[in-house]
């Protein structure tokens, strides 16, 4: 495999909150997108899932508790907890998670 450019892959994607997947690991997928500032609704996931803030910030609500990510920063989301994207999250974030959990 040959390196990839994540924050060049991000950028030419068409549509934000939209999910392009970089690799496999054992189990985990990697993937990368684009935030545009737009908020995305509550999600749960049976395993835990992984967010890598490459450029910007992501603004998250956990449990009903504000989380920001900031660039360089990692958040691991709990299996089971309840999450959603707030407004205002934007730049290039990757994500690892386990398909269908």
């Amino acid at each position: 495999m040959s390196s990839i450019n994540v924050v060049e892959t991000a950028a030419r994607m068409s549509t934000a909150w939209s999910s392009y997947s970089l690799a496999t690991v054992g189990a985990a997928c990697v993937k990368v997108l684009r935030m545009d500032g737009s908020p995305v609704q509550e999600e749960v996931h049976r395993a835990d899932e992984v967010l890598l803030v490459l450029d910007g910030r992501l603004e998250l609500l956990v449990e009903g508790i504000k989380v920001a990510v900031e660039t360089g920063e990692m958040y691991r989301v709990p299996a089971g907890a309840r999450h959603a994207v707030r407004p205002g999250s934007r730049g290039t974030l990757v994500i690892v998670e386990e398909p269908g959990a």
